[in-house]
């Protein structure tokens, strides 16, 4: 028999990551995708209000799955999952430190040469801290 434990990670995984998918994609504005990235209070501005947008999407994602089934969600950690996965977010976001990370692991030629390759080491570095905040949130 499944531990609710288990159920309630499972669950929180599958959600978080389509709810990932609407938010990254549909939710964030066009003016937070090109601004993100920017330097200073501009670049920052433009990606927490993306940050925003995004974990409110999740958050609600989350509420009407905890409605739905019922499965004992602790607020306190659906707020730290949900802590965890924005600032790790915010963080990848502004480029730079994603790619430094990439060109100290040697994924610089996958970055800069393949296509699509930075998209795809980002939405890895997201999928990876969305499976952390389930694991949080299933606490």
């Amino acid at each position: 028999m499944m531990h609710l434990e288990a159920l309630r990670f499972a669950v929180a995984l599958v959600t978080l990551y389509a709810a990932h998918q609407v938010a990254d994609h549909w939710i964030q504005s066009h003016t937070q995708a090109c601004g993100k990235a920017a330097p200073g209070r501009a670049g920052w501005r433009a990606n927490l209000a993306h940050v925003g947008t995004y974990t409110v999407t999740l958050s609600v994602a989350l509420l009407l799955v905890e409605w739905r089934f019922d499965l004992g969600y602790s607020a306190a950690w659906v707020y730290v999952g949900l802590a965890v996965n924005g600032a790790t977010h915010a963080w990848a976001d502004r480029r730079a430190p994603l790619r430094a990370l990439a060109v100290r692991l040697g994924k610089t030629e996958y970055w800069d040469k393949v296509p699509g390759g930075a998209y795809q080491l980002d939405q890895a570095w997201h999928y990876g801290w969305l499976w952390v905040s389930a694991f949080i949130i299933a606490a």
